[in-house]
């Protein structure tokens, strides 16, 4: 009987490369979620008559504008809802894909988050700044934020 050491080559075992994989899938999927937050965290906030004139809101950039939409000019057809949003005796184009829905109607102060493409703002986001019941009770706030294009009285 043999008892003396055989000759071995060095054991090497084959890398696991699928937990390697997963691991840099999972660290780049949450690089790209915190990079959308941060990114949609950072549209600058306009009101009607300063884009293209104020710095941060250039046409060029996503951002979140405020107004209130013309009376007469809510249009909605084919799925996308349109009409023109007015500050300060300046007026854009909105369009926006789907109904907004809620309390959204003419003569309400709204803001829209978007990007301006071809002297059209396209908006994906609705939000109603003030109710009926805030309009009635600060009439005198939205007057002075160039909210008041048009009659606050609805039927």
């Amino acid at each position: 009987m043999d008892l003396s050491p055989r000759a071995s080559e060095p054991s090497r075992k084959p890398r696991k490369w699928l937990p390697i994989v997963l691991l840099s899938l999972v660290g780049l999927g949450g690089i790209v979620i915190v990079t959308q937050f941060l990114t949609s965290a950072i549209d600058y906030y306009c009101n009607v008559d300063e884009i293209g004139v104020r710095s941060g809101c250039e046409e060029s950039t996503r951002l979140r504008v405020q107004g209130t939409v013309e009376q007469g000019s809510l249009q909605k057809t084919g799925g996308k809802t349109s009409f023109v949003m007015t500050f300060n005796d300046k007026s854009i184009n909105v369009v926006y894909a789907g109904d907004p829905g809620g309390v959204f109607q003419e003569c309400i102060s709204v803001v829209a988050h978007g990007r301006m493409i071809d002297g059209t703002f396209e908006s994906n986001r609705i939000e109603v700044k003030h109710s009926n019941e805030y309009a009635e009770k600060n009439a005198d706030r939205l007057d002075s934020s160039g909210s008041a294009a048009c009659s606050q009285v609805q039927g």
